[in-house]
């Protein structure tokens, strides 16, 4: 059995980066555990953020784009990612104003992050699997 996936997109999610894709080239998604607009995850141009050497690397979402697959690295701060690891990330996306400085500002929506609590079998199997950190080589 593989382990569980400590990301996923919902389809809206994935619709609406497809299209910042489109606009913008590549992205990546950084999910921090400020306050304000630090608490959404926070989709970015891919390396227009620089990551942290405590930075977590969730893994990477493989969209489809009619055939032409489209990689979206989604990172989570340290600190959060402690807090977190025991959850499955889900962003998500819903109607509102985006944040400032995220690529979704401007379209009238944005991204949230939603979760699932892992089973203990998951959990059990996701601690073998060693993270990447922004200390790493990428």
């Amino acid at each position: 059995m593989a382990a569980p996936a400590r990301v996923l997109i919902t389809d809206a999610a994935t619709d609406l980066v497809t299209r910042l894709v489109a606009r913008h080239g590549p992205v990546m998604f950084h999910q921090s555990g400020g306050c304000c607009d630090g608490s959404a995850p926070m989709c970015y141009p891919d390396g227009d953020f620089i990551i942290g050497e405590h930075d977590v690397l969730l893994g990477v979402l493989h969209l489809d784009n009619g055939g032409a697959g489209i990689d979206v690295p989604v990172w989570i701060s340290g600190p959060q990612f402690a807090a977190w690891k025991h959850t499955q990330v889900i962003i998500d996306v819903v109607p509102g104003r985006g944040a400032g400085f995220s690529l979704e500002a401007p379209e009238g929506l944005r991204f949230l992050t939603r979760g699932r609590a892992f089973t203990a079998a998951e959990n059990t199997e996701l601690e073998t699997i060693p993270v990447i950190t922004g200390s790493l080589p990428r």
